[in-house]
């Protein structure tokens, strides 16, 4: 007796169903996207019971036909595709030609189209597999689907639905996102009674932002569109040091489709590291545009998930568009000295390589004749009133008051020029006067040893000595001798959990915090006035390399709101 035998149809197609309806979600999404593909303007998605009970989908597009109304239920039936060399470039979204058939296959549908060519439209109505009805009725140009009783005919999979406020959370945030997509069609939900939300059209992205978040998500981003070849990233992201303790508003779309990337995703929140406090997130919505060879679309079920033909320069080309927006934002071009300034700076940082790294004497400050109260706003910098409780500098803008954390303040700036003097490879050294002795424990031997190369890129020479002893010989030029050793036994402590990719910059955080001017020291006028100018320079002067806040802003409407000058 033969053990394999073909499924019944009306088997097979439930199977096959059920691999592309999982949840009213499903329902949802095949419907909007066959709207939107049928170049409709409004769309309108009506909902019982989180879609379980009835989901409908009404959009003003081009409609269709008796004869295409009746076809769209049949297996693999699309108007998107004719031949294989079409599924190389795929541009729309409803393109595999199995919504209609999979949804009709287990539930309650009733079809309302009409192409606008004729007098009448058509209904059809359809139970699982069957055909119920076929009428005429009077109907405006474009299409309604109703479906209802989803899973009828196969309790066992109804009855692993979620709750009914879990399908239409679903439902919500699919929808959410296609109308950010599209501001130039009308999108509206209502569930039961209640318009859940109505987004009549808009120009353009920022103002369907504004509908569906409100101001105050608007207020915490910057605009992103950078282009390289045929690629282009576009749309808004956070500007830091605003965060969220979640990743669920990082929404991408890759020609006009959402989805969930990893390699987008990953790129993402690399380059938002060390701008964004700890354990807070980005906020963004990015568009990506490339060829459609470049994106294998049809690679899930669901269209789920897309696959990059070559995902390094997509991982790239997010990284270079939000650093060069985060740039802009903090208008580096016009904060930046002079090209006769940089090279005064220059010809210090030759004649005292230490001159970069310390805070500078207050005649090498006064050499640069850069930090003038009268010159300092001119030249886009806040105005420095003074420090409070020896650690932090107060200083001014029309916006407001700034409170800087002088310590912070000073590990960023540090942290930057650290960074430029390891691409440059030239650490400025010491050689001691006598070899500096001390031992490791087991932890810091293995620490040492896996680091090494890394130590001694930035100055540290030390050898083996027998057993746990070794000998520093060389270090940082930024140290004073008696310092070197503690700042070596820190950094052997700080890298011994790091990951490969991120020690060198952990590295020389710590190299920064060392070096930094300490919270309850006094600051001379002029010296706050550099460290504030200099500050404001670096990329990012809202964190230090740890993540910790570097300024608080008292604004300017809170102080008159609490002065009754409002």
């Amino acid at each position: 007796m033969k053990k394999i035998v073909l499924l019944p149809p009306e088997v097979f197609q439930k199977i096959a169903a059920g691999e592309i309806i999982e949840r009213p979600f499903s329902v949802v999404k095949e419907l909007v996207e066959n709207s939107l593909d049928s170049g409709a303007s409004e769309i309108n998605v009506k909902l019982l019971l989180g879609g379980k009970s009835m989901v409908k989908v009404s959009d003003n597009g081009c409609g269709m036909s008796r004869e295409d109304a009746l076809v769209c239920f049949e297996r693999h039936s699309t108007s998107k595709l004719s031949r294989e060399e079409d599924l190389l470039t795929i541009s729309t979204l409803g393109f595999r030609g199995e919504a209609l058939p999979s949804i009709s296959a287990v539930s309650r549908v009733i079809l309302k189209t009409s192409d606008g060519t004729g007098e009448r439209g058509s209904q059809i109505e359809r139970e699982g597999e069957k055909l119920i009805q076929i009428s005429d009725i009077g109907f405006p140009k474009g299409t309604s689907v109703e479906v209802r009783d989803l899973f009828f005919n196969l309790p066992a999979r109804k009855k692993f639905l979620r709750s009914e406020r879990s399908e239409l959370s679903l439902i919500v945030k699919y929808l959410t996102s296609v109308a950010l997509v599209y501001p130039e069609i009308r999108f509206s939900l209502v569930h039961g009674k209640r318009q859940v939300f109505n987004f009549p059209q808009v120009s353009g992205l920022k103002e369907r932002l504004f509908q569906v978040y409100g101001k105050s998500l608007l207020e915490r981003l910057m605009e992103v569109d950078y282009k390289e070849d045929q690629r282009q990233l576009y749309g808004y992201a956070t500007s830091p040091p605003s965060g969220r303790s979640d990743k669920s508003r990082q929404l991408f779309f890759v020609n006009k489709r959402p989805i969930r990337e990893k390699t987008l995703l990953a790129s993402l929140n690399k380059v938002y590291k060390g701008f964004l406090e700890k354990d807070q997130f980005a906020e963004a919505f990015l568009f990506l545009t490339c060829p459609y060879t470049e994106v294998d679309v049809n690679v899930h079920p669901a269209k789920a998930e897309i696959r990059f033909q070559d995902s390094s320069p997509i991982y790239k080309l997010v990284a270079r568009s939000i650093e060069r927006a985060m740039l802009k934002q903090r208008g580096i071009k016009e904060i930046y000295p002079s090209q006769e300034e940089s090279k005064r700076d220059f010809r210090i940082e030759e004649k005292s390589p230490s001159v970069t790294f310390r805070m500078p004497k207050e005649e090498e400050i006064q050499e640069r004749s850069l930090f003038s109260p009268s010159t300092a706003e001119e030249r886009g910098y806040p105005h420095v009133l003074g420090q409070f409780l020896d650690s932090y500098i107060v200083a001014s803008r029309e916006e407001g008051i700034l409170v800087i954390d002088q310590h912070n303040a000073h590990e960023r700036v540090l942290y930057e020029r650290y960074l430029q003097t390891d691409q440059r490879k030239k650490w400025p050294r010491k050689l001691a006067l006598l070899p500096i002795l001390f031992v490791l424990s087991p932890s810091q031997v293995i620490s040492f040893e896996g680091n090494q190369e890394l130590l001694e890129e930035i100055g540290f020479r030390i050898e083996a000595m027998g057993g746990k002893s070794y000998a520093l010989k060389e270090y940082p030029d930024i140290f004073k001798e008696e310092e070197a050793e503690d700042v070596l036994l820190s950094l052997l402590e700080e890298m011994k959990q790091e990951k490969i990719e991120d020690k060198k910059k952990r590295l020389l955080a710590t190299l920064a915090c060392k070096t930094a001017v300490k919270a309850g020291q006094t600051l001379s006028l002029e010296k706050m006035r550099f460290l504030v100018e200099e500050l404001f320079k670096t990329t990012n002067s809202s964190l230090c390399p740890h993540g910790r806040p570097i300024v608080v802003k008292i604004e300017r409407k809170e102080i008159e709101r609490g002065l009754k000058r409002n």
